[in-house]
């Protein structure tokens, strides 16, 4: 909801694609300065306090998003100042709630319970996007905001309820990890990521994707408004239809578990998603770039959900905040492509700057499967 909205208020206050990449790409700056720190605080102290603590912050934020809107106060700065907020509050939400999953569940169930989770998400995904475009159409983005902040204080709630999902595993690791300064535990997380080469593999791949095919969607507002001619309730629909791939996606990684083999699944899925994109940018009917953004949900969602099981799979319990944290910095890797799709949009047109992205990332993959082997073995 929050990525249409956004999206839809920037371009409503300023009508300018590079504005829409700027305000992805404004987010970065806590990410790359932040994200080591997040990594370990989730692993010295309660995940599950980091994540309450964290969407109570995101409730308040959209909550003052919504009352600005409402009074007639806001100004395109306010969409930016509370956009860098809230990447810091995402900054430590992200790998504190990654990381309870496999504190959460046996490792031979790992990759059933992050498919699980792709689901929930992606089933959310499915149908956010919609109301927030029927919500903007109906009551302006104050309303969308209105409600997204509703629905963050109600997951907070529940989520206060949670039973701790720190098994006894979790006091070694708090104890260990205060034995040593954040200084030195943000180090040893980097060492650890570089020299295990499995999660190295993982890392660069999910960060190509965030560099050269996931900011696609930052020009969505363009390719509905200018292009599809379908408006805000179009634009829902597309990442709707994006979402529904998704679940189907996560659902598939749910039921096959560890009989998946994650190495060519993952390279293949960022293949065929570069090259969907590019079939979406050369789209001209919306009724066709509906049934390809399933496509391309469904190639997301099996590349990503895969990295994510890889790397918390060979990843111990005391390193996996800082290698979630890590993970979670392709968000930094994603705005900035958002700033460049944002930049070669205002240069080349939105459609172009899609399609040649899309086959960069396509080669690059091509690339790793070439470079380094052992990337299609990996289970």
């Amino acid at each position: 909801m929050d990525q249409v909205t956004r999206g839809w208020l920037i371009y409503e206050l300023t009508d300018s694609a590079l504005q829409l990449g700027l305000v992805r790409g404004i987010q970065a700056i806590p990410f790359l300065l932040l994200s080591p720190v997040a990594g370990s605080v989730a692993d010295r102290y309660s995940r599950k306090m980091q994540v309450v603590l964290t969407q109570t912050a995101d409730g308040i934020l959209y909550a003052a998003m919504a009352l600005l809107i409402f009074t007639g106060l806001i100004r395109p700065w306010h969409v930016y100042v509370t956009a860098v907020l809230m990447a810091i509050v995402q900054t430590f939400l992200q790998p504190a709630r990654a990381a309870l999953i496999s504190d959460a569940v046996p490792p031979n169930n790992l990759t059933n319970a992050i498919g699980l989770n792709a689901v929930v998400f992606n089933a959310a995904r499915s149908t956010g996007p919609a109301l927030a475009g029927v919500l903007i159409a109906k009551f302006g983005t104050g309303g969308a905001y209105f409600v997204q902040a509703i629905f963050f204080f109600v997951a907070t709630i529940w989520t206060t309820q949670l039973r701790s999902a720190e098994r006894s595993a979790g006091r070694p690791r708090g104890h260990s990890a205060h034995e040593e300064s954040f200084g030195q535990s943000i180090i040893e997380g980097w060492k650890f990521s570089w020299r295990n080469e499995v999660v190295r593999t993982a890392l660069l791949i999910v960060m190509f994707v965030s560099l050269f095919i996931g900011p696609f969607t930052t020009l969505l507002p363009v390719f509905a408004r200018d292009i599809l001619k379908v408006g805000a309730t179009g634009q829902g629909l597309l990442l709707t239809a994006m979402g529904v791939g998704a679940v189907c996606s996560a659902v598939l990684i749910a039921s096959a578990g560890d009989r998946l083999p994650r190495g060519m699944l993952m390279l293949v899925s960022v293949m065929l998603y570069g090259l969907f994109t590019v079939m979406f940018a050369a789209s001209p009917w919306f009724w066709l770039s509906m049934v390809l953004m399933v496509i391309v949900g469904l190639c997301h969602v099996h590349s990503h959900a895969l990295v994510q099981t890889v790397i918390q799979s060979y990843s111990p319990s005391e390193f996996r905040g800082r290698t979630m944290a890590i993970f979670h910095m392709s968000q930094v890797v994603l705005t900035i492509g958002a700033m460049l799709f944002g930049a070669l949009s205002s240069l080349v047109g939105a459609q172009w700057a899609v399609a040649s992205m899309g086959v960069v990332g396509a080669l690059i993959m091509i690339g790793i499967c070439l470079a380094l082997p052992g990337a299609r073995f990996i289970r």
